[in-house]
């Protein structure tokens, strides 16, 4: 059961960057990381993966800690940290907890929090997608789908902006624009 969510409550401006797999999304946020960054914006990423993963190597002492059971294991030097978490009380086919993981990304303080994926989760959220595409006619576009972020022109509904996926920086100066007026942007 999905915790209770309301996206435009978040202090914290909360964009939304979901495509279907290959879209471009990762490539896009790595973009426009920089540019934003030069308006002195500081941006926290949440990624959602679909499988298993693992940040630490078998057998170093934070996969033993998290191994033994210790809940969370935090990985710090002077350059940089680490939480990692199981999360057994989860079932498998749930989606991971969001409120839980924008309340982590909000501890750094940030302007603006982008999320990769979570594509179900009720927030704003610009679409990635390139024609040709399988999935072209399958995206769900909804009433917290702002935008659509293509190499070339889409036809898009009423409402919905049009963003040139080539030109990230276009992309930076309306996000830019959208968080300034957070929440009254949406």
């Amino acid at each position: 059961m999905r915790p209770a969510f309301d996206a435009l409550a978040s202090p914290v401006p909360l964009l939304g960057i979901t495509g279907w797999s290959g879209a471009g999304k990762t490539t896009l946020i790595e973009a426009l990381l920089p540019l934003l960054d030069v308006q002195e914006l500081q941006v926290a990423v949440l990624k959602h993966a679909h499988h298993g993963f693992t940040v630490d190597q078998p057998g170093k002492d934070s996969d033993r800690f998290r191994q033994a059971g210790a809940v969370p294991v935090i990985v710090a030097s002077a350059r940089r940290f680490a939480v990692m978490m199981e999360t057994p009380q989860q079932a498998a086919a749930d989606e991971p907890d969001l409120p839980l993981l924008l309340d982590y990304a909000r501890l750094a303080r940030p302007d603006l929090i982008l999320i990769e994926g979570f594509k179900n989760w009720p927030l704003p959220r610009l679409q990635v997608c390139r024609p040709g595409s399988s999935h072209l006619g399958r995206l769900p576009v909804d009433g917290w789908t702002l935008g659509i972020a293509s190499p070339e022109p889409l036809p898009v509904a009423d409402g919905l902006l049009w963003l040139p996926l080539d030109q990230p920086a276009v992309i930076a100066d309306w996000i830019m624009g959208w968080q300034a007026r957070w929440p009254g942007s949406f």
